[in-house]
C-alpha cells in the first residue's frame, strides 16, 4: 500500500512547491460551526446526478452554487443554477479576497453529511478555470484531502483539512494533479467545503 506524506498544520505546505498555500486557522472554531449552521439551515442543497459506465448515480454530496448575477456558469457544457451571493457568503469572499488578492465571481458549496460522502478522484481543469487560483475553505468535521499525480499514481500526498481552515490552490496544480476527500468508516460530523473560483 503506497504511504501518504501528511502536512501537519505549518502555515506554508512545501507541496507541490509553489502551488499550496494552508492557512489553518483562518476562520476561529467560533465562527466556523456558526456559519456551517447556518448554512446547512438556509442553502438550497441539491443532490446531482453523474454518469458511470451507462449507470445514473446520485453524487454522494449535497452541493449549491453562489456567484455574481451578471455572470453565466457553464462547466464542461454544463449549465449550472447559479444563487445570488447572500451577505454572509460575498463577506467571506471579500475577507479571502483580501488575504489572497484574488478576485473571485462565483463559489461551489459541498456538503458532507457524514463519513459516506465523498468526493472521486478529479481535478478542476475545466477550460473556464483556466489555472485560475482556487480557495478552498472547510468548515465543520476535519477531513482527508488527497492528492495524487496524474502521470504517477504512486505519488501520493495527504493533508487533513480541519475546521476554519483555507487552502490556496494555485499554478498549474490542476493541470498536473487529482485530488480527492475519500469516504470514512469513522464516525464523522457535517463538513461543508466552500471553494471560491474565477469562472471566464
Amino acid at each position: 500500500m503506497t504511504q501518504f506524506s501528511l502536512f501537519d498544520d505549518n502555515d506554508h505546505l512545501i507541496f507541490p512547491e509553489g502551488l499550496l498555500n494552508y492557512y489553518p486557522h483562518f476562520l476561529s472554531e467560533a465562527e466556523s460551526i456558526e456559519l456551517l449552521n447556518r448554512l446547512i439551515d438556509n442553502v438550497p442543497w441539491k443532490q446531482s446526478t453523474l454518469t458511470i459506465q451507462d449507470k445514473v448515480m446520485l453524487t454522494p454530496r449535497l452541493t449549491a452554487w453562489y456567484g455574481d448575477a451578471t455572470h453565466s456558469y457553464r462547466l464542461s457544457d454544463k449549465s449550472f443554477e447559479v444563487n445570488p451571493w447572500t451577505e454572509s457568503l460575498f463577506e467571506l469572499k471579500e475577507k479571502i479576497e483580501n488575504l489572497t488578492k484574488f478576485r473571485f465571481n462565483s463559489v461551489l458549496l459541498n456538503y458532507y453529511r457524514d463519513g459516506n460522502d465523498s468526493v472521486a478522484w478529479h481535478s478542476d481543469s475545466e477550460k473556464e478555470l483556466e489555472k485560475h487560483p482556487i480557495a478552498s475553505l472547510s468548515i465543520g468535521q476535519a477531513r482527508t484531502f488527497e492528492f495524487r499525480h496524474k502521470k504517477d499514481h504512486k505519488r501520493k500526498y495527504a493533508l487533513t483539512l480541519g475546521n476554519g481552515s483555507l487552502l490556496i490552490m494555485k499554478g498549474d496544480l490542476q493541470q498536473n494533479w487529482d485530488h480527492r476527500i475519500p469516504k470514512s468508516n469513522k464516525f464523522m460530523r457535517p463538513r461543508i467545503n466552500l471553494t471560491f473560483r474565477i469562472i471566464n
